[in-house]
């Protein structure tokens, strides 16, 4: 396993990082989150590859995933400085009018309750989950900031939103001298590539590393040249508004062949591909059986020509921007 600096920080992360939005509570369901006992051999398998790198959220299984992503992390690797563990905050988690947003009430109340879960004192990367529109970014920049200073978050990140709102972020916090964020969590893969307009030149630019989220497209490119359904797809109603584009069908088809023709799975390919791509740190990579972690270690791996790279890309076709 390779390990890269985390944007221009120092820390270095996995080229992997795999996400534990798939453990959780099955009752509470959806039908594919996995219990503690059913992750275990999971996590333990990619940490055993050499991934380092962890991302949950608070909002995940009303705060279950963090409950078990502390307690497997702390029973599989000896010393918490051995791995990089990432959260986040913005999306409810109880039914309280202030716990949502990015609030200073409740980015402070949200970190402490993160933290009680995940059985530990600090996190390595913070990350607000969306953009709030009801809370000036002056406000959310600050919070931040003093959780940084108070020692109970390393660095902090973002997820989707648009360039023109990052941009404001990181000039707010430049220009306060408050801490600015060392990652974009963008939505990126081979049918859903919008991030290329503007986010990742700008990330690039300003030496932001991307994690990307759905890096297999909810499972769609792993499946590429199935007819099969997973549980997850079969009960995701967002697949159909995320993907499904124009140039879908033909960047699966080619995505298929090329698998073939190298021997293996699709899943492999389209992680290769995404790990390519200029300024792509680590893809949050979902795993609910073994291959879907060897897939992902595998695809480390795998160094596709310059000709698959441009032959997978080709048919993709713009889409309305999704975040």
């Amino acid at each position: 396993m390779e390990y890269v600096r985390l944007g221009t920080t120092g820390m270095k992360v996995s080229r992997i990082c795999l996400g534990m939005m798939s453990y959780g509570d099955p009752e509470r369901g959806p039908d594919w989150v996995l219990s503690e006992d059913a992750a275990r051999p999971l996590v333990r398998r990619a940490a055993e590859a050499g991934v380092n790198f962890f991302d949950t959220a608070d909002t995940y299984s009303a705060g279950v995933s963090e409950e078990i992503t502390g307690r497997l992390l702390r029973e599989i690797f000896p010393r918490r400085e051995q791995y990089v563990l990432a959260t986040k905050v913005f999306f409810p988690v109880d039914p309280e009018v202030n716990d949502r947003g990015l609030s200073r009430k409740h980015i402070h109340a949200a970190i402490d309750a993160s933290l009680t879960r995940l059985g530990t004192d600090y996190v390595d990367l913070y990350q607000i989950h969306r953009w709030d529109d009801a809370t000036p970014i002056e406000e959310t920049m600050e919070a931040l900031n003093d959780l940084v200073r108070a020692g109970k978050v390393r660095y902090i990140g973002a997820s989707s939103m648009y360039a023109w709102q990052f941009a404001k972020a990181q000039h707010t916090a430049e220009r306060h001298g408050w801490t600015r964020f060392a990652s974009m969590q963008p939505h990126y893969n081979l049918i859903y590539r919008e991030e290329e307009r503007e986010m990742i030149p700008l990330c690039l630019d300003q030496g932001v590393g991307l994690i990307p989220w759905s890096p297999l497209a909810r499972g769609l490119l792993a499946r590429a040249g199935a007819e099969d359904e997973t549980a997850r797809s079969g009960a995701d109603g967002r697949i159909e508004i995320l993907y499904g584009g124009p140039g879908d069908a033909e960047v699966l088809r080619r995505l298929a062949q090329t698998a073939g023709a190298r021997r293996v799975p699709p899943a492999q390919v389209a992680l290769a591909w995404l790990l390519a791509q200029p300024g792509v740190t680590a893809p949050i990579v979902g795993a609910t059986k073994e291959r879907h972690v060897d897939d992902a270690v595998a695809a480390e791996a795998l160094a596709l020509t310059g000709e698959e790279l441009a032959y997978l890309a080709e048919p993709y076709l713009p889409r309305s921007v999704s975040i």
